[in-house]
């Protein structure tokens, strides 16, 4: 199905990686009419026509993860493109946020309902010295819609309570963010921290942020580097899956 809102067609255009293209209008085109604009709504930050939009299509019977899924994160997808490549800023940001709250508002409850296991469980913070969290909030959205249990840390988040959190809730993967190169250092030393506290082996560690590169995570020690929201989701895909066969390998 070809992508017939006018206006998601428009906001598409602004997806150019050719990766990024086919991920997203795949998700786009699969979408029916009522699902694209859903998408849209929550593009433009329209919370109360996503509210209503997502009411009205569970009411005639679609399913939960379908509204998630073709709707509300295909729309979320092209807001963290536009977000990561200055076409947007932290107030439109914002609003799209506020409108994916007010979907999930519908959605979650019967998620939670369904019994379904969920994929992981992750851990996700802004390292110690950095305040910044909009990136990583998006990077949390995509992964609870994606099936994740996302543990929230907040900002200024030390080694310690990363090493803390994955103790306490058992945890796969840990996601660190950092905004400014001054804290980006701060990356490794929470590495470290997993490796003096003798985790390393049993978490997988993936780092995001303006600044941060494929060479700097590599340099760090992590497993992982997203660019954005979407490549955060399949990277942690990845790694646990990877993480699984190795601990299914050591049995």
């Amino acid at each position: 199905m070809p992508i017939m809102n006018e206006g998601l067609l428009r906001e598409y255009e602004f997806v150019t990686r050719p990766g990024e293209r086919k991920h997203i209008g795949e998700a786009l085109e699969r979408a029916d009419a009522l699902m694209q604009q859903v998408a849209y709504s929550l593009i433009t930050g329209a919370h109360l026509e996503v509210d209503r939009l997502v009411k009205e299509a569970l009411g005639n019977g679609y399913a939960a993860n379908t509204v998630l899924d073709d709707g509300l994160l295909a729309g979320m997808a092209i807001v963290g493109v536009k977000f990561r490549d200055n076409i947007i800023f932290v107030p439109e940001v914002l609003i799209s946020a506020r409108a994916m709250k007010a979907g999930m508002a519908h959605i979650e409850p019967i998620l939670s309902a369904s019994g379904i296991p969920p994929v992981g469980t992750v851990v996700m913070g802004t390292v110690k010295g950095d305040l910044h969290d909009i990136g990583k909030n998006l990077c949390i959205m995509m992964l609870r819609g994606a099936g994740f249990v996302v543990h929230d840390l907040g900002v200024d988040t030390s080694p310690a309570k990363f090493v803390a959190a994955v103790q306490q809730h058992g945890a796969q993967l840990v996601g660190m963010s950092a905004l400014l190169t001054t804290t980006m250092p701060n990356m490794g030393r929470t590495i470290s921290a997993f490796e003096e506290a003798g985790l390393r082996d049993e978490v997988r560690i993936m780092v995001g942020g303006a600044p941060v590169t494929q060479e700097f995570a590599d340099e760090m020690g992590a497993d992982g580097y997203g660019e954005n929201a979407v490549e955060c989701v399949d990277k942690a895909r990845e790694l646990l899956k990877l993480l699984k066969e190795l601990q299914a390998a050591k049995r």
